[in-house]
């Protein structure tokens, strides 16, 4: 708290503060060094005199500052604005009217001072200007400019005594200061190693620091980096800012109430609403608010404690946030330090583990090129050895040849000439083309690409590559419809882990096994062809390079409970013609023709009715259901992929794979309802005509994916209706004729 009981512009606890037009408090010593002149060419409306004139050395000084002056402050100092004459006048009574009537100036400052105030210049007067204004007026008016939002305000003939002073803040710092007193009466050196402690002389402002007088000069000498450090007294020591030398004064009793500003005898006991500020009863005879709103004061004060105490409220709710999330992000720089630890250590053994592979690797290259040197070596060896032996079985041929022919016996010569010159040929031819080529080369044709792997180290980095986090499933946007279902998911966000796509599991609608229904980068998808009226749980992961991620949490999908389907003009015949949003069907041919419906059934039971619009002729229509692949140009039921009742205008007959069966009396005409029931929990198929049930149940023992069916020519038109509820009460059935 000690920061909002601090002066904007000397930066101690407020002393005698008063409240700027903008809300923002400001001592009063302190208002009176930034009051500033504003210059002649911004004054709109004409400056009002001071009752009380400078001295000529106060106007002096004030027109050129020394170098004592305080940096860009141009107001009058204490002494010399006073000096010009007594009674109830003060310095602080700089005059100047608002420029809007409003308390704010609008002008741009070319200086700032050092306190982060800004200033203007002082504007000379024009020549002759001092001499036409009358003795004790101001060379130019004055304004006032707030350090904390620099808005600037214009004061009027009262000066510095127009702004209302907070008296509320002056008591609550001078609670402040008598607390911080009592709390620092026992205020001991911190570094003394007597028990107890010596009483603290000085407080290090820097250090934070209590120091006695001993441990001062021994640990914080006033010489280096100490010598540019403020010490001060200790809070509870006589004459510290903030200490307890007069704190006590009013504590005991209670506090003098607050007298109107401009009639010292009257208190405050009304608030102005308007004004936003409290008034005498004075106040309100004299006119000055009587067109405005006036409220009791002790109400006001009520309502705005009430007010105030609701924005708390709120302010109270953030700081309780704020101080979660300051143990969060503590949290969070241990986790940080945990994790670089360990991704260091991680890091460390990764590229340990490179160098080991690497030296692995140089091993065994090592060793082929040993091998190949020893392969070279021996094949050159073996080739030596064998060259010497045939140079020495030549070197002695050609010795021994060259002997007998140094021999002068002819019939001797003759006598071993043929074999000798056998000998030779023979030893000639074993000197083939190549013999006298070495088998190897002195090269090694081992050549180490390591350029890719220089390139892979050089290329070593970071690649921030996890698993990917838990999908979010979006239960806003999952739905069913019918015997579809659409999941939406997303990733929780704040997510750098890529992710390449998704998979989508479902199960069997018994709570059997999952299996995957959808592989792909979309985030919303829809499955078509469930069971209906059965519950599915669903799930979804995402993957990357890294692999698999975990599942999502399951969702739960309860499909229709009855099917709403129409006629499917996309596998129906050519010849049929399908109207009123594809529930009525008919056709153009004298010639049956198929159309199925936009549902399949493999489970549960289910029943539809087809109302006859239309009836010409005697046609024989059939209803039924039928598999996907059924044939479409001809009657219902004639192929062994329909299942299916024909009936005319007297009679109907079941017939499945060209086989009619169970002729039961009673048919269709204009206006009639044929109902069809197929329960595949019972495996069966049941037609009622007008409510009653024609003949026993049509087929049974009946299995796998059915879709409703029908067919008609040009004579007949039906309208399908669909999410109709199972009959209950099914009236007794028509035995079929023998």
């Amino acid at each position: 708290m000690e920061e909002e009981l601090k002066c904007p512009v000397c930066g101690s606890l407020f002393r005698e503060p008063i409240i700027l037009p903008c809300s923002h408090n400001v001592c009063l010593p302190c208002a009176r060094t930034i009051a500033v002149q504003t210059p002649e060419s911004e004054q709109h409306l004409p400056a009002l005199l001071h009752p009380r004139s400078p001295a000529p050395a106060a106007a002096a000084a004030a027109a050129a500052p020394g170098p004592g002056a305080a940096a860009g402050s141009t107001a009058c100092p204490d002494s010399e604005c006073a000096a010009g004459g007594g009674g109830g006048d003060h310095a602080d009574k700089l005059s100047l009217h608002s420029e809007t009537d409003s308390g704010y100036g609008s002008y741009t400052p070319s200086l700032k001072s050092p306190n982060g105030v800004r200033v203007l210049p002082l504007v000379p007067a024009p020549p002759g200007a001092a001499a036409a204004a009358p003795r004790g007026a101001c060379p130019a008016s004055s304004s006032l400019t707030c350090p904390q939002c620099h808005r600037s305000a214009s004061l009027d003939q009262r000066g510095l005594r127009g702004f209302q002073r907070n008296r509320l803040l002056e008591a609550i710092v001078q609670r402040y200061q008598q607390g911080r007193a009592a709390a620092a009466a026992a205020a001991k050196c911190q570094l003394c190693d007597r028990s107890p402690p010596e009483p603290a002389a000085v407080l290090c402002e820097q250090c934070e620091v209590l120091y006695c007088a001993a441990c001062q000069l021994r640990c914080h000498p006033a010489r280096g980096p100490f010598a540019k450090h403020r010490l001060v007294p200790p809070p509870s020591h006589p004459g510290a800012p903030g200490g307890g030398g007069d704190g006590g004064k009013g504590a005991g009793g209670g506090r003098k109430l607050p007298t109107c500003a401009e009639h010292d005898l009257e208190n405050y006991s009304m608030y102005c609403v308007s004004c936003r500020s409290p008034v005498c009863y004075q106040c309100l005879e004299e006119g000055k608010h009587g067109k405005h709103d006036v409220k009791p004061l002790g109400a006001m004060w009520k309502q705005h404690k009430a007010q105030l105490s609701q924005a708390l409220n709120g302010v109270s709710d953030k700081a309780k946030e704020a101080k979660e999330f300051l143990v969060q992000l503590k949290n969070l720089l241990q986790q940080i330090q945990e994790n670089g630890l360990d991704y260091e250590a991680c890091l460390v053994a990764q590229c340990d583990a490179l160098v080991d592979a690497l030296t692995r690797q140089k091993a065994k290259l090592l060793t082929k090129v040993t091998k190949e040197r020893e392969h070279k070596l021996k094949v050159v060896w073996d080739q030596i050895n064998h060259c010497t032996l045939k140079l020495r079985q030549s070197t002695g041929l050609m010795e021994y040849c060259l002997e007998v022919i140094k021999e002068n016996d002819p019939s001797g010569f003759l006598q071993i000439s043929d074999a000798l010159i056998k000998r030779v040929q023979v030893s000639q031819e074993q000197w083939v083309k190549g013999a006298l080529e070495p088998k190897v080369s002195a090269e090694f044709d081992l050549t180490l690409d390591s350029e890719p792997l220089l390139q892979s180290i050089h290329q070593l980095d970071f690649i921030q590559m996890k698993l990917p986090p838990v999908p979010l499933l979006q239960l806003e946007k999952c739905c069913t419809r019918n015997n579809s279902v659409t999941l939406a998911w997303r990733m929780p966000p704040l997510t750098h882990n890529p992710v390449e796509g998704y998979i989508l599991e479902l199960d069997d609608g018994d709570g059997g096994q999952f299996r995957e229904v959808y592989v792909g980068k979309e985030t919303l998808c829809t499955i078509d062809g469930l069971h209906f009226n059965s519950t599915y749980n669903a799930r979804v992961k995402a993957f990357n390079s890294s692999g698999v991620g975990p599942y999502s949490k399951m969702v739960i999908l309860q499909t229709s409970d009855v099917a709403w389907f129409t006629f499917d003009p996309s596998s129906a015949h050519r010849d049929i013609v399908l109207s009123n949003d594809n529930q009525t069907a008919t056709c153009n041919s004298y010639d049956d023709r198929v159309v199925l419906g936009t549902a399949a059934f493999s489970k549960g039971v289910h029943y539809w009715e087809l109302h006859v619009d239309r009836y010409d002729n005697h046609p024989d229509p059939a209803f039924g259901i039928a598999r996907i692949n059924v044939v479409k140009d001809m009657m219902l039921g004639k192929d062994d992929k329909a299942w299916a009742m024909y009936v005319d205008n007297n009679r109907s007959w079941f017939m499945h794979c060209n086989s009619h069966t169970n002729r039961t009396e009673g048919g269709v005409s204009k206006g009639a309802t044929v109902g069809v029931l197929l329960d595949l929990n019972k495996h069966n198929l049941t037609f009622y005509i007008n409510g009653q049930q024609q003949g026993p149940p049509a087929f049974e023992n009946i299995e796998g994916v059915f879709m409703p069916a029908l067919s008609l020519n040009r004579n007949v038109q039906v309208t399908l209706h669909t999410g109709l509820e199972v009959p209950q009460c099914v009236k007794q059935p028509k035995l079929p004729n023998s």
